[in-house]
């Protein structure tokens, strides 16, 4: 789950993503569509949380580049199969864990 902050209301958004993890703790999402709220919400604001079981941690987005974000979609495709067929259609992300901290 990755909360997001919306970028109308201010309010915490909360919506279930696919991801990749990677060494260090960062995560990798991509959207299925260019307008993706929580995508946009990070675009807004690239503060976020995500909840892995029961740990929730704070992390920073960064927008992924044409090549990353390929590499990207075709890593959460081969973990989660053809479900994730409509990635690709919108941007994708690195988490990375921020200084703000843990909650679990």
């Amino acid at each position: 789950m990755i909360t997001t902050r919306g970028r109308v209301t201010g309010s915490a958004v909360t919506t279930a993503v696919g991801f990749i993890e990677h060494p260090g703790g960062v995560l990798v999402v991509a959207a299925g569509s260019e307008v993706a709220d929580w995508a946009l919400n990070l675009r807004s604001d690239a503060r976020c949380t995500a909840t892995i079981g029961d740990t929730t941690r704070a992390y920073e987005a960064r927008e992924l580049n044409e090549s990353a974000r390929s590499d990207a979609i075709r890593d959460l495709i081969l973990k989660y199969g053809t479900p994730a067929e409509r990635l690709g259609r919108g941007p994708a992300f690195e988490l990375s864990p921020s200084s703000a901290g843990d909650r679990s």
